[in-house]
Protein backbone atom coordinates (compact mmCIF):
# COMPACT_ATOMS: atom_id res chain seq x y z
CA UNK A 1 0.00 0.00 0.00
CA UNK A 2 1.14 3.53 -0.74
CA UNK A 3 -0.32 6.27 1.44
CA UNK A 4 1.08 9.78 1.60
CA UNK A 5 0.24 13.48 1.42
CA UNK A 6 2.00 16.50 -0.01
CA UNK A 7 1.35 20.18 -0.69
CA UNK A 8 2.51 22.46 -3.49
CA UNK A 9 2.28 26.26 -3.36
CA UNK A 10 2.25 28.33 -6.52
CA UNK A 11 1.27 31.68 -7.99
CA UNK A 12 -1.43 29.95 -10.07
CA UNK A 13 -4.93 30.96 -9.02
CA UNK A 14 -7.04 28.09 -7.60
CA UNK A 15 -9.57 28.22 -10.45
CA UNK A 16 -6.84 27.72 -13.09
CA UNK A 17 -5.27 24.84 -11.19
CA UNK A 18 -8.64 23.12 -10.74
CA UNK A 19 -9.42 23.69 -14.43
CA UNK A 20 -6.11 22.00 -15.35
CA UNK A 21 -6.89 19.05 -13.06
CA UNK A 22 -10.26 18.55 -14.76
CA UNK A 23 -9.18 19.20 -18.36
CA UNK A 24 -9.45 15.89 -20.21
CA UNK A 25 -8.80 17.24 -23.69
CA UNK A 26 -5.54 16.53 -25.51
CA UNK A 27 -4.17 19.56 -23.64
CA UNK A 28 -3.94 17.31 -20.58
CA UNK A 29 -0.84 15.73 -22.11
CA UNK A 30 0.83 19.17 -22.17
CA UNK A 31 -0.28 20.15 -18.67
CA UNK A 32 0.59 16.84 -17.00
CA UNK A 33 3.89 15.67 -18.57
CA UNK A 34 3.83 12.39 -16.61
CA UNK A 35 0.74 11.13 -18.49
CA UNK A 36 1.72 8.70 -21.26
CA UNK A 37 -0.05 9.66 -24.53
CA UNK A 38 -0.05 5.98 -25.57
CA UNK A 39 -2.25 5.10 -22.58
CA UNK A 40 -4.42 8.22 -22.23
CA UNK A 41 -8.06 7.59 -23.14
CA UNK A 42 -11.26 9.36 -22.14
CA UNK A 43 -14.12 6.87 -21.81
CA UNK A 44 -16.79 9.39 -20.89
CA UNK A 45 -17.35 12.68 -19.15
CA UNK A 46 -20.08 14.98 -17.97
CA UNK A 47 -20.84 17.73 -15.48
CA UNK A 48 -18.49 17.14 -12.54
CA UNK A 49 -17.10 13.76 -13.62
CA UNK A 50 -14.92 11.93 -16.15
CA UNK A 51 -13.79 8.34 -16.59
CA UNK A 52 -10.27 8.16 -17.95
CA UNK A 53 -7.43 5.69 -18.41
CA UNK A 54 -4.04 7.21 -17.69
CA UNK A 55 -0.62 5.73 -17.18
CA UNK A 56 3.07 6.41 -17.06
CA UNK A 57 5.78 5.47 -19.49
CA UNK A 58 8.65 3.43 -18.14
CA UNK A 59 7.24 1.09 -15.53
CA UNK A 60 4.05 0.61 -17.58
CA UNK A 61 1.57 1.47 -14.85
CA UNK A 62 -1.98 2.30 -15.91
CA UNK A 63 -5.27 2.92 -14.19
CA UNK A 64 -8.83 3.55 -15.28
CA UNK A 65 -10.09 6.18 -12.87
CA UNK A 66 -13.37 7.91 -12.25
CA UNK A 67 -12.72 11.58 -11.54
CA UNK A 68 -15.35 13.55 -9.64
CA UNK A 69 -15.12 17.19 -8.66
CA UNK A 70 -17.05 19.83 -6.85
CA UNK A 71 -15.98 23.15 -5.40
CA UNK A 72 -12.26 23.05 -4.65
CA UNK A 73 -11.86 19.24 -4.53
CA UNK A 74 -11.05 16.71 -7.27
CA UNK A 75 -11.10 13.01 -6.38
CA UNK A 76 -10.03 10.10 -8.58
CA UNK A 77 -11.01 6.52 -7.76
CA UNK A 78 -9.45 3.49 -9.46
CA UNK A 79 -11.97 1.39 -11.41
CA UNK A 80 -9.39 -0.95 -12.96
CA UNK A 81 -5.59 -1.08 -13.07
CA UNK A 82 -2.66 -3.37 -13.70
CA UNK A 83 -1.31 -2.81 -10.15
CA UNK A 84 -3.82 -0.80 -8.08
CA UNK A 85 -6.90 -2.29 -6.45
CA UNK A 86 -10.29 -0.82 -7.36
CA UNK A 87 -11.30 1.80 -4.82
CA UNK A 88 -7.77 3.21 -4.45
CA UNK A 89 -7.89 7.00 -4.51
CA UNK A 90 -6.10 10.28 -4.76
CA UNK A 91 -7.63 13.61 -3.83
CA UNK A 92 -6.66 17.16 -4.71
CA UNK A 93 -7.83 20.14 -2.65
CA UNK A 94 -6.91 23.61 -3.89
CA UNK A 95 -7.22 26.65 -1.64
CA UNK A 96 -6.30 30.30 -2.14
CA UNK A 97 -2.90 31.27 -0.78
CA UNK A 98 -2.73 34.45 1.30
CA UNK A 99 -1.42 37.19 -0.98
CA UNK A 100 -2.45 35.37 -4.18
CA UNK A 101 -1.91 32.05 -5.85
CA UNK A 102 -2.86 28.70 -4.40
CA UNK A 103 -1.98 25.87 -2.10
CA UNK A 104 -2.66 22.43 -3.57
CA UNK A 105 -2.92 19.56 -1.10
CA UNK A 106 -2.83 16.01 -2.43
CA UNK A 107 -3.71 12.86 -0.50
CA UNK A 108 -2.84 9.52 -2.11
CA UNK A 109 -4.13 6.14 -0.93
CA UNK A 110 -3.20 3.35 -3.34
CA UNK A 111 -3.65 -0.32 -2.52
CA UNK A 112 -1.63 -2.58 -4.81
CA UNK A 113 -1.75 -6.21 -5.87
CA UNK A 114 0.55 -8.65 -7.64
CA UNK A 115 4.33 -8.79 -7.55
CA UNK A 116 4.79 -5.70 -9.74
CA UNK A 117 2.26 -3.84 -7.62
CA UNK A 118 3.93 -4.75 -4.35
CA UNK A 119 7.37 -3.76 -5.67
CA UNK A 120 6.21 -0.45 -7.14
CA UNK A 121 4.02 0.16 -4.08
CA UNK A 122 7.07 -0.11 -1.83
CA UNK A 123 9.04 2.27 -4.06
CA UNK A 124 6.13 4.71 -4.18
CA UNK A 125 5.74 4.55 -0.41
CA UNK A 126 9.40 5.48 0.00
CA UNK A 127 9.82 8.00 -2.82
CA UNK A 128 6.32 8.77 -4.13
CA UNK A 129 5.76 11.90 -2.11
CA UNK A 130 8.92 13.52 -3.49
CA UNK A 131 8.43 12.22 -7.05
CA UNK A 132 4.76 13.15 -7.26
CA UNK A 133 5.17 16.59 -5.70
CA UNK A 134 7.93 17.34 -8.25
CA UNK A 135 5.63 16.22 -11.07
CA UNK A 136 2.81 18.39 -9.72
CA UNK A 137 5.21 21.34 -9.43
CA UNK A 138 6.05 20.92 -13.15
CA UNK A 139 2.38 21.39 -13.95
CA UNK A 140 2.20 24.55 -11.86
CA UNK A 141 5.33 25.84 -13.62
CA UNK A 142 3.67 25.27 -17.01
CA UNK A 143 0.60 27.19 -15.84
CA UNK A 144 2.72 29.99 -14.36
CA UNK A 145 4.44 30.51 -17.74
CA UNK A 146 1.10 30.91 -19.55
CA UNK A 147 -0.44 34.35 -19.90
Amino acid sequence: MAKYRYAVESSVEPERLLAAATDFSKRRLELWPGVDPEVFEVHGQGEGWAEVTEGTAGPGVWGRERYEWSGNVVRATIQDSNIFRPGSTWELRVDPRPGGGSVAQVAVHRRTYGLKGRLLGAIVQLFGKRMMSKGFAKTTEILEREP
